[in-house]
């Protein structure tokens, strides 16, 4: 069963901080045990400073990030290179300042890449991916050591949100179309693939987010996707004060 720790720090500077650090040694952690580290990312403001902070992290020279596999836990489906695009984001935060092989930047589909509009071929696309990367022992899915997820203001986790077709899929993608968030059209992990990761790290900072977080941590009336998110062996709730504010501990 899945060990649930919950992290709080003073803000957002400093969650986003201590997030880079966590992040950089599992990284290292990861290479020394096998080699190899495959991290999937999210996007979002906090991430971003996250992104940022590991590049100005001195442990991070420590890093071969030749032998990192970076992947994405949702994307809003838009041309390349538009600046709403998580992919976008973490290039600009800390990809392009890396010594990546670009083969191993797992990006998902734009809407003008090789599916053009197709959003359920794009998803497709992104699952053989995966597939391709998987472990030697007939699973569909490469090792995830860490899977980062922002929790949103309903409890949504990557492009799975409440009460939505998408959080029922059960393949290793899916298209989301008609998202309660612009834009209206997504491709995402599955809950059952992101469950699949080591460890799980849901982050949120602010205010807005300290009733889904309590109800995602304690439980409610009306469960939430982020309840549902959780890692093999470990499952990290990493907030700032004001979004862990309503937490009965």
């Amino acid at each position: 069963m899945s060990e649930t720790v919950v992290v709080v720090v003073p803000d957002a500077d400093v969650l986003a901080s201590a997030v880079s650090a966590r992040l950089v040694i599992k990284i290292i952690d990861a290479q020394a045990t096998r080699g190899w580290a495959s991290i999937v990312l999210t996007g979002g403001r906090v991430a971003a400073k996250v992104l940022r902070a590991v590049k100005e992290l001195p442990a991070s020279a420590a890093v071969d990030w030749s032998r990192v596999d970076l992947w994405w836990g949702d994307e809003r489906f838009l041309p390349s290179g538009d600046p709403d695009r998580n992919e976008t984001q973490a290039r600009e935060a800390l990809l392009d300042s890396l010594p990546l092989d670009p083969a191993q930047v797992h990006a998902m589909p734009p809407s003008d890449g090789p599916d053009g509009d197709d959003a359920k071929a794009a998803a497709a696309r992104y699952a053989r991916e995966l597939a391709a990367a998987a472990r030697p022992d007939g699973s569909e899915l490469p090792p995830f050591d860490v899977l980062m997820l922002g929790v949103g203001e309903d409890g949504h986790v990557a492009s799975l949100f409440p009460g939505h077709p998408g959080l029922s899929e059960t393949g290793t993608t899916a298209a989301v179309h008609d998202s309660p968030k612009p834009p209206p059209t997504r491709v995402t992990l599955t809950m059952p693939t992101i469950r699949t990761a080591d460890e799980v790290w849901l982050i949120a900072a602010g205010p807005d987010k300290a009733a889904a977080v309590r109800t995602a941590i304690e439980g409610g009336a009306d469960p939430v996707p982020a309840a549902s998110a959780t890692g093999t062996s470990k499952t990290l709730f990493l907030l700032d004060t004001a979004a862990a504010a309503d937490l009965s501990r």
